[in-house]
């Protein structure tokens, strides 16, 4: 069975490509809802606590993401030291994941930020969803209601999307208007042989 990563910036619409995979009866994992998941595992919370600090839980003593994305995206370091905590665990989970979907011809590992970190040592080929920078600020202005400095500061903590591009072994244009099913079908055709 391949292992097919799928990546681009925040805002390229992975999400929508994902689930035209899915509807060909691909298996997707999805690093950040599984990653985000692990903020329910108190063993996971306190060894954030040791890297990050008490400031990341409010008064009611509940995980604050939006105080650790403040932390993490204004400091490398501790982006760094948050990630050596998630990385590992997600790789056994796809791991883990991959055996369950044994029969199928390849499954999909979707994150952002399968580049920046090395994950794509792990994938057999790499797809690339692509948006320019300023279609995908207007996407996640509509979407999250961000201010765009805050979204630009979280861009450029990711590999550009360019760079991203040129790595990857097949690449979508996910522009509005252009057949995003017909450029999957093409890539699922390709991945079975």
């Amino acid at each position: 069975m391949k292992r097919i990563g799928i990546t681009g910036g925040m805002g390229c619409g992975k999400t929508t490509v994902v689930a035209e995979f899915e509807r060909l009866g691909i298996p997707a994992f999805v690093a950040d809802k599984v990653g985000g998941s692990y903020y329910d595992d108190a063993t996971f919370l306190s060894e954030v606590r040791a890297v990050l600090g008490d400031g990341i839980f409010d008064v009611d003593g509940k995980v604050d993401k939006k105080r650790i994305a403040s932390i993490v995206f204004s400091d490398k370091e501790a982006l760094g030291k948050l990630n050596a905590l998630v990385h590992p665990r997600v790789m056994a989970d796809f791991d883990r994941f991959c055996a369950q979907h044994a029969d199928r011809p390849y499954v999909i590992f979707e994150s952002a930020i399968l580049y920046d970190y090395g994950l794509d040592r792990f994938m057999d080929k790499v797809v690339c969803v692509y948006l320019s920078l300023d279609e995908r600020l207007e996407r996640l202005k509509a979407r999250d209601g961000a201010e765009e400095e805050a979204l630009l500061s979280r861009i450029h903590n990711q590999m550009s999307a360019e760079e991203m591009m040129r790595r990857a072994d097949y690449v979508i244009l996910n522009y509005e208007g252009n057949p995003r099913r017909r450029q999957v079908e093409y890539i699922d055709r390709e991945l079975r042989k």
